[in-house]
This record gives C-alpha cells, structure tokens and sequence, in this order.
C-alpha cells in the first residue's frame, strides 16, 4: 500500500489557493490543505514508512504490483526497525492505488483535496505551467508542442486516491443527499 497524507495542522485549514483573493473580512484565515508525506507499507511487517521524495514515491508505487515494497529496500532500515509513523486520525489519509505510472519528466501530477473531504482530484501541470485536467487536453497539448511528442499518453492517469474515512476530521463540512430529495445537496456536519 502506498499512502500520503495531508494537512500538518487541521486547525488551519482551508482549500484556497494563496492565489485566491480574499472575498469577505468575515470568510476563516486558514492555510491551504496539501499533502505533506509520502509513505509505503511493508509487504512483510505492515509497517509504514516515510517515503524522502514525491519522485521516489512516484517510483515505488508504479512497481508495486510487480515488486512490492519492503522495509528493506529503504536504505539502512528492515521490519525490525519501529514504524517512521503510524495511520492514525492526526491527520487526513489517502491510499493510492498502486501501479499508476510515474508522471512524465518536465510534468507533474497534482492533487486537490476538496473541501468536504470527498476525495482528491488530479490533474497535471505541463512543463510550460499549464494546468490540464483531463486526457484529451493532454494529447492536445503534446500535439501542440512537437519537443513533447515522445511522451506517452498512458503515462498519464487521472485516478483519484481514496480518502480514508476514519481519518477526515470530525468537524468537517461534509454533502449528503437530502432525505427530502436526492438530487438536492446539503452541507451538513458530520457527526461521530
């Protein structure tokens, strides 16, 4: 399993951009959400470990169908080693799911927490600073631009990490449908 986890202080959260201007004197100050560490578990031992780089993360999870990570192939450390850290509700979890391909050199994969906590989304960001959300902006833009015609179109992947529920905190603003009607949406608190 292959992890990240995001918001170092849930009390100051908040899912603007430092882009996105100030609308109201009255709206929270709070910092962005993001994530923050990457992780492996042990195939053997279960254990968690601190995966150093989001490149090396990338790494590790699109060969972890066909080679599985093991607390040995973390330099210097094995399963009898103590966890790097433990999944706990300190802070928000998402799993990813193994085997997507590392992004694309001179690209980079992003990913959006939204603000009820829902689940991620993805989209890229082209050498050039553009941000494309889906594959056929992908292949336009590689058709656009001939230096990037090597890149391969299914070194891209718009699957979502999973959100893992027992760790969204408990004050959260979740949607539900409303037993009145199911099409209409309501922010409601999530209780415990």
């Amino acid at each position: 399993m292959v992890a990240k986890y995001v918001s170092k202080d849930r009390e100051n959260c908040d899912v603007r951009s430092p882009d996105t201007p100030k609308t109201s004197s009255k709206s929270p100050r709070v910092a962005v959400r993001s994530i923050d560490t990457y992780a492996a578990q042990c195939d053997k031992c279960l254990k968690w470990r601190v995966i150093a780089t989001e490149e090396e993360y990338e790494e590790v999870r699109s060969k972890m169908e066909e080679s599985p990570f093991v607390c040995d192939k973390k330099h210097g450390v094995s399963c009898d080693d103590p966890a790097d850290i433990e999944y706990n509700a300190t802070r928000t979890w998402v799993i990813d799911r193994p085997g997507i391909p590392k992004t694309p050199v001179g690209f980079k994969r992003s990913l959006v927490l939204r603000r009820d906590f829902s689940k991620m989304d993805a989209y890229y960001i082209t050498p050039t600073g553009k941000k494309l959300r889906t594959r056929n902006e992908i292949a336009a833009f590689i058709d656009a631009n001939p230096k990037y015609k090597d890149v391969n179109l299914s070194d891209f992947n718009f699957t979502s990490p999973k959100v893992m529920e027992d760790t969204i905190p408990e004050d959260a603003v979740r949607k539900v449908s409303s037993s009145g009607n199911g099409s209409k949406r309501k922010a409601l608190k999530e209780e415990a």
